[in-house]
């Protein structure tokens, strides 16, 4: 047990560098989290593992593991923060018109066309101080970024998500498949021509089945990929020149299409795609993170 000396002498800020170590698990993620050197974050730790005399984080390989008492106090240390941040928020009043703040926003790049156009003109009219970051989405970070603030939204497909992240559904959308203006197979486009041609899928990960196939292994059916690139740019420049079937999102296939494509309907049947905006629940009580919620909603209706 801690003196009371002890704890008056600690230095309350070493507890946001406790989090992000805690959350992260390595020095130079938490560094950048911060925004603070390495060496900062170690030396940080030093202080606290003086203060709070107990190692606190023990290196292995690449990662530091939390000790036993780290594990025990983490979660309340954590916990306490958010509700500090929580009340610290509704400090002040919020305007609009005159915040210089920057809105983060992880999104996939396919995206960015649909939402960041209608988003930057909200902020023109109504926050025309403000500024509007898009990040790269990754996935296995979602999570980890919205509780460290290091986006403010996150705008993805449906995917199981646990509390204290919410979401709430933007739009759904049907598949469509795009393809060269006189490729032959949209003569008469059937689920077998669709399963028979050869087929070009978009991804930012190396391997792993991409969201539409997902849909079509449940039906029990597979497609030939003789390409897989990145984004869909690169896809629809190798679609008109090819034979090769593209097949996305009608919204993407509507803002790519030109006078050398063609979009037609997915000839089979699957669920629809669902884009969802993903939040903090800590935020909530935030009024520039809840127009921004308002802004990117309207952004898509």
């Amino acid at each position: 047990m801690l003196a009371d000396k002890q704890l008056q002498q600690l230095d309350l800020n070493l507890l946001k560098v406790f989090e992000v170590l805690y959350l992260e698990r390595n020095m130079t993620s938490a560094s950048k989290v911060l925004f603070i050197s390495p060496s900062a974050v170690s030396h940080a730790v030093k202080r606290l593992r003086s203060a709070l005399d107990d190692e606190l984080f023990v290196r292995k390989g690449m990662q530091l593991e939390p000790t036993p008492a780290c594990k025990k106090i983490a979660p309340t240390v954590v916990d306490l923060l958010s509700k500090l941040r929580k009340t610290l928020q509704q400090c002040g009043q919020f305007e609009l018109a005159q915040t210089q703040q920057t809105f983060v926003v992880a999104i996939h790049d396919a995206l960015e066309p649909l939402v960041l156009p209608a988003l930057q003109q909200q902020l023109q009219q109504r926050a025309p101080q403000a500024k509007l970051k898009s990040v790269k989405l990754d996935r296995n970070m979602v999570a980890r970024q919205l509780t460290n603030r290091q986006v403010d939204v996150v705008i993805d497909v449906a995917r199981a998500i646990q509390s204290p992240i919410k979401h709430q559904p933007l739009t759904s959308d049907n598949f469509a498949v795009l393809m060269a203006r006189h490729n032959p197979v949209a003569t008469a486009f059937s689920p077998d021509a669709y399963l028979s041609a050869e087929h070009i899928a978009v991804s930012n990960r190396s391997d792993g089945h991409v969201v539409e196939d997902i849909s079509l292994l449940q039906l029990g059916l597979n497609r030939k990929i003789t390409i897989r690139c990145q984004n869909y740019h690169s896809a629809k420049k190798i679609v008109k020149g090819t034979s090769l079937l593209l097949t996305l999102p009608s919204l993407l296939a509507a803002e790519l299409l030109d006078a050398d494509l063609q979009v037609m309907p997915l000839p089979v049947s699957v669920s629809a795609l669902s884009t969802h905006l993903y939040w903090h629940q800590d935020t909530e009580q935030d009024e520039s993170i809840n127009w921004l919620r308002s802004a990117i909603t309207t952004s898509f209706y």
